[in-house]
């Protein structure tokens, strides 16, 4: 599975901003993509989540002004955050969750990256 992230850029706070994840591959096994972002000094933090079955979950940090969506096939999945502020700075990435089944774990996950896109929010 191979992740390309695109959408960020200088934006001002308050302003949006709508980040895409493109993913190609064996994407038919994929179960969920997420974005997660880090902010310079700080460590990566998970902002939004959703399934193959279009479940979501948001960090509290952004719940109640961002949508994560897809597309029917989980091939692209989108991030739209409103009402930006600068602590939304950062490089985002996306990552998709592929469960396999192994002889130790019947449902075992493993993680793929994107390299991130760089969203700047000014004050």
């Amino acid at each position: 599975v191979q992740l390309v992230e695109s959408g960020g850029g200088l934006v001002q706070a308050g302003g949006s901003l709508r980040v895409s994840c493109v993913a190609s591959g064996s994407t038919s096994y994929i179960t969920a993509i997420a974005w997660h972002r880090q902010a310079p000094g700080k460590q990566r933090e998970l902002v939004a989540r959703i399934t193959r079955a279009a479940s979501t979950n948001y960090t509290d940090s952004v719940k109640g002004r961002s949508t994560i969506s897809r597309d029917n096939a989980m091939n692209t999945v989108y991030l739209e955050i409103m009402s930006l502020k600068p602590e939304d700075t950062g490089v985002y990435y996306c990552n998709a969750e592929v469960t396999v089944a192994t002889i130790e774990n019947p449902k075992q996950i493993i993680h793929y990256w994107g390299k991130g896109t760089l969203v700047t929010v000014s004050s």
